[in-house]
């Protein structure tokens, strides 16, 4: 990663309305145009820095533009400072670009009045002004086609096509590893992500997207959803912007009621989780004007940023007990359902009337909402969830050598890890693969597994000199376990990491092994008797042949360990 602070220059007159201000907020400027106008606002206000990051798919750097009442800072010392840290992400998906204007008008706005810099003078506000640069480049007026404007905007994949909001935790992309090289050296106590929904349709321009609070868990957990999250409804409220949770619908209306969507680490805000910050999506309405839509994030912004300096010193202190109340709970929940147990939320929801009418295109009927037909009543929000499959916490994880892929990753996200000295050996727990499914349509350039299942045996193993010893009791603890744990939801196995285990490497042919099997059960009565007893009981094994020698093969000594036996293992 290379840092590149742009030299502050003499203040001038420079007028700094935005393209978004100056189109009467129809428009957005393109790519250079942002990054033009922050590095004029750098070389003009002490208080803003405008740093490169690192590369991205499309060759141009990643940037971020930094706030702080004190002037120009370091990047070393922004991790350190005892301010809050809020971090800002835009342009995820460029044609989503509400964020994009009302950032750089809140950056601006702050920075021209010093009542403004006093109120915020304990924050530092860091902003990626566009994430996906690759697809801000590759620019055109169709791709939404449900959006209400802008003119122009991005499109949604990256230079490689990549979705970035499902490539938090594989890190395909020059993005996402340009991504983790900024969380880290940041350290935000708080994230935001700003996005444009799709779906539904109702009354409000916007809605919020909290990282799932029972995931979250513990004391950081019950401070976003007790407190966190009332608190900005509230102050929305007193601004006169409705707000919603965001509404996860599809193919049916809110007035069914709608569960909370569950952000595992692929996106963004389940990222962030994985490393205790308090994070939330923005979800603007695509059909409400753009300009309401942009004034409204702007508004959501300043509301979050006035939390975070109220309750500065309850922020941390969450967040520096997290770690510690996750290990002495001993086991860890690596997936999550709604809880049948928990009565749901009850929300005051205004929507339109929705119903199915004979469609003017197709031979089928269409949903249409009646924007003539609005009402205020109570739907359920479903936002409890609890786990559905916890595991032990060990001291550490092991990981044989030369898995590359997996160890960029480990120090990407500034995961700490030492390797044996000298070979050794001791009992570890092993995960051998039981059951998986794989997705049957490339999803975001992998074969996704899921469902997957192991079988977990403790025995003596021999690690070689060189092999990864991962101690778990370390801020990237959450990381850890949710990426080598291979039944997990976004783990390192269920994105292929470890795809080769899943095919064997050697074999046999039926004809010479005929006479070896004979052999074999000869000497294995135990395994003969297994044999026999799957004979008899399962008649489709009864009926094959070649499943019953493969099974014999798989007894013996000549079937090869390494087959479904993952390079992950667990040191208590």
């Amino acid at each position: 990663m290379t840092f590149m602070m742009c030299q502050q220059e003499t203040p001038s007159n420079k007028d700094f309305t935005t393209q978004f201000e100056k189109s009467g907020g129809t428009e957005t400027p393109e790519y250079n145009d942002v990054i033009s106008y922050y590095k004029d606002l750098s070389n003009t206000y002490s208080e803003i820095s405008l740093f490169e990051m690192g590369a991205t798919d499309s060759g141009n750097p990643l940037h971020i533009v930094v706030f702080n009442s004190d002037g120009k800072i370091a990047l070393k010392d922004i991790k350190n400072s005892s301010k809050n840290r809020m971090l800002i992400n835009n342009g995820i998906h460029p044609g989503e670009s509400d964020g994009i204007d009302a950032s750089m008008m809140l950056l601006r706005d702050i920075v021209q009045n010093d009542s403004l810099k006093k109120v915020y003078q304990n924050t530092i506000i860091t902003v990626i002004p566009i994430y996906n640069i690759g697809g801000a480049l590759n620019r055109n007026s169709h791709t939404r086609a449900n959006q209400n404007g802008p003119k122009a905007y991005g499109f949604r994949g990256n230079a490689r096509n990549y979705d970035l909001n499902r490539d938090f935790i594989k890190q395909d992309t020059k993005n996402a590893a340009a991504f983790a090289g900024i969380y880290h050296t940041i350290d935000p106590d708080v994230f935001i992500d700003n996005h444009v929904s799709n779906g539904a349709d109702y009354q409000y321009a916007i809605t919020h997207l909290f990282t799932q609070h029972n995931k979250l868990g513990g004391s950081l957990g019950k401070f976003l959803e007790t407190q966190m999250r009332p608190a900005l409804e509230n102050s929305m409220i007193v601004k006169k912007i409705p707000i919603t949770p965001y509404v996860n619908v599809w193919g049916s209306t809110p007035k069914k009621g709608w569960s909370q969507f569950y952000d595992s680490p692929r996106y963004s805000t389940g990222y962030t989780t994985l490393f205790n910050t308090l994070g939330m999506m923005v979800e603007t309405h695509m059909l409400k004007p753009y300009k309401i839509r942009v004034e409204q994030t702007y508004e959501l912004m300043l509301s979050m940023l006035d939390f975070t300096e109220e309750r500065s010193a309850d922020i941390k202190m969450v967040r520096k007990n997290a770690i510690k109340e996750i290990l002495d709970k001993k086991t860890y929940p690596i997936s999550f359902e709604i809880n049948p147990k928990k009565e749901p939320t009850t929300l005051q929801f205004k929507g339109y009337e929705g119903e199915m009418i004979a469609s003017k295109v197709t031979t089928g009927k269409r949903l249409f909402y009646d924007k003539s037909k609005p009402f205020l009543e109570p739907v359920f929000y479903k936002n409890q969830f609890r786990s559905n499959n916890d595991v032990s916490i060990p001291k550490a994880y092991i990981l044989k050598q030369g898995w590359h892929r997996v160890v960029d990753r480990l120090k990407n996200n500034q995961i700490e890890f030492t390797q044996f000295k000298n070979d050794t050996t001791f009992v570890v727990e092993t995960f051998h693969v039981d059951d998986y499914k794989t997705r049957t349509n490339a999803y975001e350039g992998h074969y996704l597994h899921y469902d997957t299942k192991v079988k977990i045996d403790s025995i003596p193993l021999r690690f070689s000199k060189g092999d990864i010893y991962i101690p778990v009791n370390q801020k990237g603890a959450r990381y850890i376990m949710e990426t080598l744990e291979p039944e997990a939801t976004d783990s390192f196995f269920n994105w292929n990491f470890f795809d080769t285990v899943l095919q064997q490497k050697e074999g046999y042919s039926a004809y010479v092994f005929e006479e070896v099997a004979e052999q074999f059960l000869k000497e294995n009565p135990e395994v003969k008797k297994e044999f026999e007893d799957k004979l008899a009981t399962d008649k489709d094994f009864a009926k094959n042949p070649r499943a019953q020698l493969n099974f014999i093969y798989k007894k013996s000594q000549h079937y090869e360990k390494a087959h479904l036996f993952l390079p992950v293992f667990k040191s208590y």
